[in-house]
Parts: C-alpha cells; structure tokens; sequence
C-alpha cells in the first residue's frame, strides 16, 4: 500500500480543501431531510437532484471534485487513489462486505434507549457512508483510471498491466459476489423493511433505517459502476473468467447487469404488491406504489437508465423489463425461467394490481434526468401491453367485478392523458359494452351511489354525458361514475385529442364499428338501461363529432324497436334523450327544426289522448308522464337558447290547447309554471337581442337580431294561440283558479318596451278580462293586478291611449276583492274558524300586497294627501284601509269649494264603488257566511256614514235608496213575524249605527228627496227599534241596542235632531200607544231605552217633550208595574231638569204645554196619581207647577160638576197637599178654595 502524502500546501488552501471535504458528500438515497425546500422533488442529495445520473448517462466525470488527491482514506486506510483498486480490489470489496456486516450488527444490537439510539445513528451513519463513498470510488476508478488492456508485440505485459487488465473481471466477479451477499430487498428482515414507516421528519434514525437505505444505494451503484465500466471498455463484453472457470457458468457484464436490473425490479415490484394488499379499488389512483421517495427515486433511476441504455441497443427498455416481470405473476414461470426469489412473492389480485403499478410507473416518465417535473417530456408509452390487460380486464370468462373495472378503466383513462393515443383501446373496450348495454354496472357495497341512474331530465342526461367530454379528476370517477362513463370518458378523449393533434377524424375510423354493433334485434333487446346507455353514447358522440350524423342515425335506430312493446318509461326516456340531443343543437347554434317537429307531433298524439282519456287512471298517469317530460324538455330548451333563434317555436303547438282543459291540479301547475318560465325567458332574449347586447362582435351576428327577432314574434304567437284561450276560459271556473292562473294571466299581460311588437292582445282588453270583470274571481283578480299596478309601463300604456280610467277601475277592483274575501267560505259553524285559518294566511297576504299597491297610484295618493291621512294606512289590514280610505274620500270631498269640483268628486268615487251591491249579492243571498255578512253591513255602512255628502247629491241617491232596499229593507226583513237569520241580525245590529248616522245627514242635505228620505229612515228605525229591543230592561246594556249608539255619537246638531226627532217619532207611534188602558208590550224597555238615552246625550230636545213626555205621563197614571213607574219618573225628571238647564222659552212653553193637557185629560178619573206627579214635578220646578194651578183648579171644579155630588172633600185635599209644595201661590190658591167652601 502505498503511504506517499501530497505535496505541501500552504495553510489556507488545506482549510479551503477542509471545507471542500466537509462540504462534498456522495450522492445517496435520503428521505430524511424536508423535500419541500427549494421546490424539489427529492433531496439534494440524491442521485437525481445532485446530477451524478446525469453525469454517468453523459459520460462525464461522476465526481469531478472527489478523489483528486494522490491518497484517498477507504475504511480508515490510507490508499494510493490511482492504484487501489487494480492493486486491492479483492480486499477493498472484503472490507465493504466487512462493514456491511458491522451494520447488520448494529441493526441486532438496536436499544430504545434514546443516549444509545443516537450513538447507533452517528455509528450507522458513518458505515453507511463508508460504503457509499467507496462505491463511488470504485465508479469513478473506472472512469479515470481504467483502461482496456493493450498487448505489446512480444506479448509481455508489467505486472501493474496485467493486474490492470485483469480488473474488469474482477470488478464483475466482486459486483457479482456483492449482489448475492445482500440478497433480495424482499427478503431482507421484516424489521428491517419496517423503516420504510418511520417518519421522515426525524433527526434520528435506527441502525435498521441505514442498512435499508444502503440496501438501495448498493442495487443502484452496481448498476451505475456496470454501465460505467460498459462505457468504459467500449461496450465490449467483460467476461468473469475465474468464475467461469470455477463454476462453469457464464458470467459477463452484461448478464449481470440484467441479472440485477431482472431482480432489482422484481424486489421493487415486490415491495409494491405488499402496499397494494391495504389500497381500495377506490382509492387506487392516490395510493402510490413506493413506500418513500427513496424507492420512488429508485424507479426513476431504473427508467432512465434502462431507455437510455436501449437506444444504444445494449438492453431492453425498462418498460419491457417491466412486462416481462409482470407477466411472471399471472403465469408461474417453469424451472428453467424461474426468477430467484420472485416465487415467493402472492398476489391475490394480480390483474388489478398490474394495472395499478403500471399507471403509477407510467406517472415517473414526467421526471427529468435532474429529479424535475417536465410534462413537455416525451413519455415512452406500453400501450401493447395494456391492450393485453384489456383484454384480461373484459374478457367474459375471467368475470371481472364491476369494483374492478372501474379501477382498470381509471387506470386505462389516466394511460390515455400520459400515453399518445391509441384507438385499438376503444375497440377493445367497444368489443365488451357493446355486449353489456343492459348492464347496471353497479357496485354493491357503494349503496345507492353506485346505483345506475336513469336520468330524470334531458338536461341532467346531457350534463353527465359532458362531464365524459371535460377534463375530470380521474381519482373521483370510481365513486361518481360507473366503468361505462369511463369508458364514454376514454372514447371522448380519443376522438379530441386526436383530431386537435393530427388532424384525423378518429370518427371516421371508428364509427363503423359502433353503428354494426346495433341491429333490429339488438335494439329490441334493449331495456331502460340500455336505452340510458345507448343514448349516452351517442350523447357524447354527438358532442365531440358530426352532430348532424350521428343524431339522424339514432333516430333511424330508434324506429327500429317495436312501438308496441316500448314500455312507458322507455319512451319517456327516448323523449328526455331527443330533447338531450336538441340541447346538443342549441349550444351548437344548430336549427332544431327537424326533430322539432318529430318531437312535437309525439306529443300533440298523447295530448289527445290524455284529453279523450276520461276514467282510466293508470293511462292516464302513464300519458301524464310522457308529456311532463316533454314540458321539462322544451322548458330546458328555452332556458338553455342564447337567442331563442333556432325555430323553438315548433315545440310550442297545438297539443297544449289539448293538453290544457284535462290537466288538474299539480298537473296545471306544471304546465302554468312552464309557461310563465318560457314568458320570462322570451322578454328576456328579446330585450337583450334588440339592445344589441349579443355576446362577440363576429360578422357573423350581424344578422342575428332581425332573425332573431322573427323566431321571437313566431314563438310569441304560438304562446299567444295555445295558451290564452285556455286561461281566459278559466277566469270564471267554478272553483276557485289556483294562483298561478293570475301569474301567468298578468305575464302574458305585463306590457313591455321590448315586447310591444309580440302583443296581439290589447293591453286593455287584458285588463278588462283579468282585473276589472266583476265576474271573475277575487283571489285571480287581486293576485293579477298586484303583478300589474307596479309595473309602470303600464301607466305608460294606458297614458299612451287616452284611457283615464285605469285607476279608478283598478281601486273598484280593490274594494271587491276586499268585500268578497269571503265568497267562497262556507256557512256552516265551523266558518270562521276556518276562515281565519285559510284567508288570514294566504288571501290576506295577497290582499296586504294589493292594498299596499293600490295606495302607491297617483290618485290615491292625491286623495289621502288631501285627507292628511299617514303614510302607515296602507300596513294596516286591507279591511282598516279600506275604511280609511273611505275616510279619506269624504274627507276630500268636504273640501272641494266649487260645484264642477264636487260634481267630478261624485262622478269619480261612483266609479270606484261600481256596482257594490253585486259584489255582496252572494252573501245575501246565502245569508252567509258570519265574516261576509259582517264586512259587508260594515264597509257599505261607512260608505254610507262617511260618504254622506256624495250620497246626498242627484248623481249618488240612486245608490244609496239600493242600498237601503237590498240591505237594511229587504223584503224578508218586512216580514214582521219571520224571523231573520242570527248572522244577518248580528251584522246589521254591529252596522246599524253608520247607516242611520249617514241617513240622518243626508235628510238634512237633500233639497228633492226630503220627505222620502225622512220615509225611508223612519221604516228602518220601525223595522229594527223592535227587533233589537230586549224584553226586559236588564238586559239593555250600554252600546247593546245600535239605535242608543247611533243617537249619542258624535254627529252634528241637525244630523242628531233629525236621527232622534225620527226615532222617537217611531217609538212613540208604534211601542207606547195603549190599548185602551192596557199598555204596549215591553213598555218597561222601551221606557229604559228613552231614560239611556237622555241620560247619555245629556240634554232634553223639543221632540223630546212633544213626542216621549205625554206619553211617559199616561204611564204614570195608567201602570202600575214599578219598573215603568221608576222609569217614567226618571224620565219625566231628567225632562224637567233640562227644560231648566236649557235656554229658550219654547221649551218650558212647550212643557207646560204637555202638562196643561195631562191635567185636563186624567184629573177627572185619576186624580191621586195626577196630584202625585204633580207634587214630583213641583219639587223638581216649583215654577212650572204654580203657573198650573189655574188649570188645575178648573180641572178640579170640571170634575165635580161633572160628577154632580157637590164638592169632592178628598179630591180637594189631595189638591191642598199639592198646593202646600208651592209656596206662596199654593197658599194663595188655598186659601181661595176655603174661602169658596166657606
């Protein structure tokens, strides 16, 4: 060995060779470090991103600069660097072996001590890198150092020469020695191969982790000094001589390297089937194949080698290695090929797994010589052997599982984005679907997710056909798709993919193949499966190739099935997939004309039919389902056209005006529904068509809007003949129309700008139909015109032609959807529970919108400004804002100054009002229910309260004489002895009080009607005093009788004279005339109601004294129940009183009057009970009682020259008591009487 140390260096350049030594480190395999750093794929260290492969594929120095000084330290010797190894190359192996054991010692001697586990690490480490570092030596040797042997021409050679020639023998025979002491990497310990799992983040690592990693360095550097000595020695073959001569068998270079790379991946490949056995066939593709990046560096080192080396024709390609060693797990190799150690290796899957190791190898060809990702990089492809895994995969007798194909046709798509394309795969797996159509392809244990669906929409159909035709994440199609979409996926990409690179139409080449798989017979064999998967394929063909061609060939293989034997789901498929196929063509721009109509005439047929089918359920529901299919697909049709310019308009024909009348319910909704969709969207496209809003400025489009505009005016009247009439004749349907009716009504209606040109129905026609009819039905009309009454177009259009109207037509409506909110309730008990639960939620909603709507027209506005009322009248419930709007009318009116003013006034509330009347007719005519009754006699009776001026005028009377006929004097209320129903009663004992208050009012206004209206309100006081009049005074409470209330609101001087001069009027005629002497029934009542009713109003009135006060007097006198004596007392009493409170000379006149007479009429018979009231009356007004004692006296004086007895003593004391009351006159008068008996 030679000890010859290199010359001097000064000190600074041995400290810059220190660093440089620290500093340059071997390439090895390293998982430790973090990969992330920098962006790198694998460590700096490694063989990859350190440039040693690339330095040996190039034929450059492997280390350049290493081994550069004359002595290098191997093993902790010091040896000559250009002499060792040709002069120790059996010891220096010796002593790697040697090292290699020491490390196997270690991995026995492995502590969980964590102060022992680090000295095993830093021990392990340093033998490791020993190994390596002579490894390298060994490839660089070769590189520098070697040369072929040169014989000399006497054939003598120096023994350093001979030595020298000897060593690429050697070197093979030590390489050789070398890879049959380490063995196989599968069958090293199973506590060794455990590393593979230890984190890559720490620090420290087992004795175990570092004999496994040098393990790997050892497999690779074989391979890289073998390649490097090829290289070397010219690619001369270098034979083992003394091996051969001792064993017999052949060992070279190049068998060896074989030999290595054979088992090298069969340990690889190995290693993976023991990763594979934990991986789903789900999770296939995002579970790699390598247990760390070592491994994975690994098999990038092999494929760049291995094609390297195969374009020099040295060996076979590495995916040829790879095939070879593959095909050894489906078939047990013979004695003679058997691969040392690869029999031990079982795998229970060895089809799927082959797909798996060879899609993820495939996925290494994207790293560069330098470890980097180059997707640009051209990808040697194994397409050969894939076919034949294809055809293993879809081959009938193997019975694949669908769980696994789907896995192998992941595989074979992401193949298909590594790979060029191959068209023998589709064929392949054409050759196999087309076979399996009526195959679910399901896998069980996925549930309801591994279901085949049969597309409910022909849109739903065409969106997953197109995701076969987008770029997808191919690990999410085994959950989301089944093996024939991808399949579908695979076809698609091939026919792109090849016609955007090569420009052939793969199309061409294949379609031969999928038309002939589809015969008569075939067709008829189809089930709903099948059809889902016959249409999907073509789906995706008509997609990527000649749309036009494909779709005219399905249609002629459809009419090959037997129309008879197409069950009813079946032809509602092959509908969702003709209106799949139209999707195709209005997202081509193509004209849709043609199968239009095919589609078209289909189902105006079963329109027909659906219409003439009258009890047959189940037929029904089955056309039912046809043609809701339809509906859905022309509705996604409309939705899916940019410019509705493809002739859509035939899909809109006559078989609605069929298909109308016999839907009901859900059926009608769906159709409403679809119409109004189709409404939107044709405003819609028309609108931004003539704004020019078309998306690209092409040449092309320069045409599009008057085009366009054509197919629109074609499809506005398709809509306009076989919707409307329908819709018009169910304005007036016996049931109530559902809402949608009114939706669509008001958008056929809502006038627009863009669509003026589409509208053949006048917009006021409309209107006349939908929203000012009396007839139809409040529910449709209040919904209608809410959609209507914010759209200010409208105002425009009714400004535009004059109409003035429009408004007060519009408010009419108003007040009757608020007064018949009840006409379709019913009138039994259970009413207005049901009322209340029903309107209050969906009615009243609709009518809080209106009434907030109707409140927003200019003259609503103008008259509630004028009334001052709040702008929080219209949050109110719409009855209350009715009322005050009411309010507001007459509040207006009241401020009006000059008569063409008011005349205008009179004319616009009239037509407001309209014909009110007929709007409650049907509640009267029912007599209910309760809640109708109520609203009615309510909101009429503050019309006619607050609406009393405009009624008193010539213009208005003619309402208000209806009013009082139809509602409060019917002939059924003049019928005495019939009694009226509860509700009725109810209702106009609640009202009764507005009616009379306005009636009293307009008597006092009325210059013509005077008499008859006096008439009219003195019938009513008679028709209902007597009906609301308790039989006993008890039960007349405050506010019970509606007469009391009208008497003491708050009216005005004349209006409450009049109201109370009218009814006392009638009281006295008709409820305190006695019969003889027997007095009127329920007189004590009547007497009660008189009493309330000054003690309320406080006052005692003219008509009082003349009307009540004789009467109360007679009372006194001829009854002698106490309840009407106290009563009668009261009354008088409170009569007296305020005839002294009260100013004016007429009314004490007037009351003396009343008891000159009472005097003069009983003082005869009952002249006690006279004296008796008399002597109450003197307490009370001692005045008024003394200016009568003349008429007393002569009363006294008649009666007994009448009686013919002389004086009556008792008669006369009973007149002294009384005169005793009154002071001095009465002493007078007495006096005077004595004096006369005296």
């Amino acid at each position: 060995m030679d000890n010859d140390t290199p010359p001097f260096l000064t000190e600074s350049l041995e400290m810059a060779m220190e660093v440089e030594d620290e500093n340059s480190k071997p390439p090895c395999f390293s998982c430790a470090s973090d990969n992330q750093i920098g962006g790198r794929s694998f460590s700096a260290e490694s063989y990859l991103a350190s440039g040693s492969l690339k330095r040996v594929l190039l034929r450059l120095d492997p280390s350049p600069n290493d081994y550069e000084e004359d002595v290098v330290e191997m093993f902790g010797f010091q040896w000559v660097t250009e002499t060792a190894l040709a002069e120790s190359c059996g010891l220096l192996f010796g002593l790697h072996r040697q090292q290699i054991y020491r490390l196997e010692n270690l991995v026995q001697m492995s502590s969980s001590d964590f102060g022992q586990a680090a000295n095993l690490h830093s021990e392990a480490e340093s033998i490791r890198r020993q190994c390596i570092e002579f490894l390298h030596y060994v490839k660089v040797f070769i590189f520098r150092y070697l040369e072929p042997s040169k014989v000399e021409n006497d054939g003598m050679l120096h023994p350093y020469e001979q030595l020298e020639a000897e060593l690429p023998s050697m070197l093979v025979e030590e390489l050789h020695a070398l890879t049959m002491h380490i063995g196989h990497l599968c069958e090293l310990p199973s506590s060794v191969l455990a590393a593979f799992t230890i984190q890559h983040q720490a620090k420290v690592f087992p004795p175990s982790w570092h004999l496994l990693h040098l393990h790997l360095d050892i497999h690779w550097l074989v391979l890289e000094i073998l390649h490097v000595l090829g290289e070397k020695m010219m690619r001369q073959v270098v034979y083992a001589n003394h091996f051969i001569n001792l064993t017999g068998e052949n060992l070279t270079s190049i068998s060896l390297f074989e030999t290595h790379c054979g088992n090298l991946i069969s340990d690889l490949i190995s290693l993976s089937i023991n990763k594979y056995i934990k991986v789903r066939p789900s999770e296939a593709l995002t579970s790699h194949h390598y247990p760390c990046t070592c491994v994975k560096e690994l098999w990038i080192l092999l494929i760049q080698l291995l094609d390297h080396r195969n374009k020099g024709s040295h060996t076979e390609c590495f995916w040829s290695l790879v095939n070879k060693t593959l095909k050894n797990i489906f078939e047990r190799p013979s004695s003679s090929e058997k691969v040392s150690g690869f029999e031990t290796i079982q795998c229970k899957d060895p089809l799927s797994f082959t797909w798996w190791i060879i899609t993820h190898l495939a996925s290494l060809y994207q790293f560069d010589r330098n470890g980097n990702l180059d997707e640009k990089k051209q990808k040697e492809s194994n397409w050969k052997f894939v076919e034949e895994l294809l055809k293993k995969s879809t081959d009938a007798q193997a019975g694949v599982l669908e769980e696994h194909l789907r896995m192998h046709l992941q595989c074979c798509l992401t193949l298909c984005s590594v790979w060029e394309l191959n068209l023998s795969i589709v064929t392949i797996l054409w050759d196999y679907y087309s076979k399996n159509l009526n195959s679910c392809f399901t896998v069980p244990w996925l549930g309801l997710k591994g279901l085949a669906n049969i597309s409910k929409t022909s849109l739903s159909m065409l969106e997953l056909v197109k995701s076969c035709c987008c770029e997808q994440q191919i690990p999410d199609l085994y959950k989301s798709s089944n093996s024939y979409f991808i399949f579908l996926s695979i076809l698609a990409r091939m026919m792109k993919e090849e016609a955007e690179n090569s420009g052939v139409q793969p199309w061409k080449q294949i379609k031969g193949r999928i038309y002939s798989k589809f015969h008569r017979r075939r067709m008829q064999e189809l089930t709903e499966v099948g059809l889902q998967n016959f249409f999907n394929l073509f789906l995706m063909l008509a997609i990527v190739a000649e749309t036009e061609d494909i779709v005219s060939r399905v249609l002629d293989l459809l009419d090959l099935l037997t129309p008879s034997s197409i069950t009813v789901s079946q032809r509602a498929l092959i509908w969702r997939g003709h209106f799949a196929f139209l999707l195709i063509y209005v997202e081509k721009s193509m004209d849709i004309s043609v199968l239009a109509e095919k589609l078209s005439n289909a189902f105006r047929e079963k329109a027909k039919e659906f219409l003439v089918t009258k009890n047959d359920y189940t037929q029904k529901q089955n056309l039912w389902t046809l043609l809701s299919t339809y509906i859905d697909g022309v509705q996604e049709v409309f939705e899916t056209s940019c410019y509705l310019s493809l002739s859509e308009e035939k899909l809109l024909n006559d078989g609605f005006t069929m298909l109308l009348p016999a839907c009901r319910g859900a059926e009608l909704s769906m159709v409403l529904n679809f119409l109004q969709v189709v409404l939107a969207r044709l405003r819609s496209v028309h609108k931004r068509v003539s704004q020019g809003l078309q998306p690209g400025n092409a040449a092309s489009e320069a045409q599009l809007p008057l085009a366009a505009k054509e197919h629109h005016l074609a499809v506005a009247s398709a809509l306009w003949r076989n919707f409307f009439p329908y819709l018009k004749s169910q304005r007036m349907s016996q049931m109530p129309p559902s809402p949608q009716l009114a939706d669509t009504a008001a958008a056929l209606d809502i006038p627009s700008k863009a669509l003026s040109d589409l509208q053949p129905q006048p917009v006021l026609s409309m209107m006349q139909l939908f929203g000012w009819d009396d007839m139809v039905w409040p529910q449709l009309v209040s919904r209608y015109l809410s959609h209507l009454i914010q759209n200010s177009a409208l105002c425009e259009a009714f400004s535009s032609m004059g109409y003035t109207s429009y408004e007060a037509l519009t408010v009419r409506s108003w007040f009757r959807c608020i007064l018949q909110m009840f006409i379709d309730q019913p009138t039994g008990m259970l009413a207005k529970t049901d009322a209340e639960r029903t309107v209050a939620k969906a009615y009243m909603e609709q009518l809080t919108e209106m009434t907030r709507l109707i409140f927003r027209l200019s003259e609503v506005e103008n008259i509630l400004a004028k009334a001052h009322v709040e702008e929080s009248v219209f949050k109110q419930d719409p009855k209350n804002a009715l009322v005050q709007f009411i309010k507001a009318v007459g509040r207006a009116y009241s401020g009006l100054q000059t008569l063409p003013e008011k005349s205008a006034m009179v004319a616009k509330t009239l037509e407001y009002l309209g014909d009110v009347l007929k709007y409650v007719k049907p509640y009267l005519k029912v007599k209910g229910p309760p809640e109708g009754l109520q609203l009615t006699y309510w909101i009429i009776g503050c019309l006619v309260k607050f609406w009393a001026p405009i009624l008193a005028t010539s213009k208005a009377q003619q309402l208000l004489f209806r009013i009082v006929d139809c509602l409060l004097l019917p002939h059924s209320v003049l019928q005495q002895d019939k009694e009226l129903p509860a509700a009725l009663l109810s209702a106009i004992q609640e009202s009764l009080p507005l009616y009379l208050q306005g009636l009293s009012f307009i008597c006092c206004q009325s210059q013509t009607q005077g008499a008859y209206l006096n008439q009219l309100l003195g019938s009513i006081i008679q028709q209902y005093f007597g009906r609301f009049l308790p039989s006993s005074p008890t039960a007349l409470g405050a506010g019970q009788h509606p007469m009391l209330s009208a008497l003491c609101s708050s009216i005005t001087a004349p209006q409450m004279l009049r109201l109370r001069k009218t009814t006392l009027h009638v009281i006295n005629e008709n409820y305190m005339q006695f019969k003889g002497n027997a007095p009127p029934p329920r007189l004590a009542s009547v007497l009660a109601f008189i009493l309330e009713v000054l003690q309320r109003t406080q006052s005692t009135e003219l008509c009082d004294i003349d009307l009540v006060l004789p009467a109360v007097l007679k009372c006194l006198v001829l009854v002698n129940e106490l309840q009407v004596k106290k009563f009668s007392t009261d009354i008088v009493q409170y009569m007296v009183e305020g005839c002294q409170a009260g100013s004016g000379r007429e009314r004490a006149t007037q009351l003396t009057s009343v008891f000159r007479q009472f005097i003069q009429d009983y003082t005869a018979v009952y002249d006690h009970r006279v004296f008796s009231t008399l002597e109450t009356v003197a307490v009370l007004d001692q005045t008024l009682v003394t200016s009568l004692i003349p008429t007393i006296t002569q009363s006294l004086k008649d009666s007994e020259h009448k009686q013919g007895l002389g004086r009556n003593a008792a008669q006369r004391e009973a007149y002294k008591r009384l005169l005793s009351y009154l002071a001095e006159a009465g002493q007078n008068e007495i006096q005077k009487l004595e004096n006369e008996t005296g």
